[in-house]
């Protein structure tokens, strides 16, 4: 009932992005933390995200947590998952009763998986527009090669939500997307990164972290990027894609 995307960026961000014709899937698919991932899904069993996190952060392989996991889930048939270690590493199961067409693709800096879709070809042509999409902002990478799934059939039943987490190096998201009931989930996601461009992502370059408890103590900084984005969008004719109301 879903297909999802997880990958190492060239800096070291980790991303998951996914999408389904299920409510809210970006509630209950991603696992993410600063240094690995899983997303669970299928019959997600969440534990499969939290216990695989805490495992591989303490060094297990994605192979061995995954294998670990599947040998003791009694319901692994109807399970999905796939995940990315501390190393790099990926590794994925797709059970045998999971709803045609089933199945996963591991590339070298990604993994791709998907259940109930509308064939092999969905997977192929996410992972071949990720890997193609090295130009990008890793955001704008991991929605588009998600889209070019959703041209290929995607979620067979049709669509409902998506949602999509990065983290960079910290043990807090630095962007958390989601859309849970909404035609276009994925072109919704890709609105949601356009609004975040204009304020949020300036806001979070002075956001307190593990090495700057502190972050940015004062706005100047952070107020002087977010009128310069904002002199450039209009500079290059782009409205703003905000639905936000402002009261005087």
């Amino acid at each position: 009932m879903t297909f999802s995307l997880i990958a190492k960026d060239a800096d070291g961000s980790i991303g998951l992005i996914v999408a389904s014709k299920f409510f809210a899937c970006g509630a209950v698919v991603p696992f993410v933390s600063e240094k690995a991932a899983v997303a669970s899904q299928a019959f997600c069993n969440p534990v499969w995200g939290t216990e695989g996190l805490a495992r591989m952060a303490a060094g297990e392989t994605a192979q061995n947590v995954i294998d670990d996991l599947t040998a003791r889930d009694r319901g692994r048939a109807i399970r999905q998952a796939h995940m990315l270690d501390i190393s790099g590493q990926f590794a994925a199961y797709t059970g045998g009763d999971c709803v045609d067409w089933a199945g996963h693709q591991i590339s070298g800096d990604h993994s791709v998986a998907g259940n109930m879709l509308a064939g092999r070809q969905v997977i192929e042509a996410t992972s071949e527009a990720y890997s193609g999409g090295a130009n990008l902002p890793f955001a704008e990478r991991l929605i588009r090669a998600m889209q070019a799934g959703e041209a290929e059939g995607g979620d067979r039943r049709g669509r409902q939500a998506a949602g999509l987490v990065i983290h960079r190096g910290q043990s807090h998201a630095w962007l958390d997307l989601r859309a849970d009931d909404h035609a276009d989930p994925l072109g919704e996601l890709s609105r949601l990164w356009d609004v975040a461009q204009e304020r949020y992502v300036h806001f979070a370059k002075g956001m307190p972290d593990a090495q700057r408890f502190s972050g940015y103590p004062t706005r100047e900084g952070i107020d002087a990027d977010i009128a310069r984005a904002e002199a450039e969008r209009i500079a290059a004719g782009r409205p703003s894609r905000s639905h936000a109301v402002e009261y005087e």
